[in-house]
């Protein structure tokens, strides 16, 4: 599968952004989706997934209550919605896909910027 993650910008402290990644080669439903974010000198950090049955989402507590991951299967695509946006909130974003046999995320889009002045 190919994602294309786009959305990022410049957004203003308390403003909103949102994310697409759009996928395709396959239909989404056959992975777990999940969105990370990554400032460069840090490691990759984690935000938020569909949980294995699909029918669910868990966040880090970071961005719990602000972001929401959510999918248009009829478009393949996979959004984050983020809220309340922090300055610390500026990193690259990135979407993922793994198989749900794996434990580890297969496939990764390129990474779109963001960027939240305050």
């Amino acid at each position: 599968v190919q994602l294309q993650a786009s959305g990022g910008g410049l957004a203003q402290a308390g403003g909103s952004l949102s994310l697409s990644c759009a996928a395709s080669g396959r239909t989404l439903s056959s992975y777990i989706m999940a969105w990370f974010r990554q400032v460069p000198g840090k490691e990759r950090e984690f935000l938020a997934a569909f949980t294995l049955s699909g029918d669910n989402t868990y966040y880090a507590d970071s961005v719990k209550g602000r972001f929401t991951i959510f999918r248009d299967n009829a478009n393949n695509t996979v959004y984050l919605q983020m809220n309340s946006l922090k300055p610390e909130d500026t990193a690259v974003y990135y979407c993922a896909a793994r198989y749900k046999e794996s434990y580890e995320y297969d496939y990764w889009g390129q990474g779109t910027l963001v960027t939240v002045s305050s």
